[in-house]
């Protein structure tokens, strides 16, 4: 292939509750709204963009697949890297976040703890650790 498809621009996930979701990406992440309308919220990261789609919106761009629920379970996680995790989960935690599990040292070298978004999203933020 010549042309590179290793850079992932923009991810979308399926929400249920759109305004829930913007309030919560704002709130957790500080993430500037790059588009709204009433099927979706663009918001940046800093080498990303995510878009939340609701749900009913987005059978349409995974036809003739289906959308899952947030029931079916956990479909993917998305990790973010720190350098102090013990001072980011105190500070998911001022904003209402429950963490999930952690902060946990991990035996490949990362200590780790997780959290979902309110659509069921799995999020981890992880430290790498100098093993001892």
């Amino acid at each position: 292939m010549t042309v590179s498809i290793k850079h992932i621009s923009a991810m979308s996930l399926f929400v249920e509750d759109l305004q829930a979701a913007k309030i919560f990406y704002q709130d957790v992440f500080g993430v500037t709204v790059l588009f709204e309308d009433e099927a979706s919220v663009a918001v940046k990261f800093d080498n990303l963009i995510i878009n939340l789609l609701r749900v009913q919106n987005a059978r349409e761009i995974v036809e003739p697949g289906g959308v899952a629920t947030r029931e079916a379970g956990h479909r993917f996680q998305l990790s973010i890297w720190v350098p102090d995790i013990e001072a980011v989960c105190a500070e998911l935690e001022k904003h209402g976040v429950k963490l999930l599990n952690g902060p946990i040292t991990r035996p490949w070298g990362m200590r780790t703890a997780n959290f979902v978004d309110p659509a069921g999203h799995s999020w981890e933020v992880g430290q790498r650790v100098v093993p001892k």
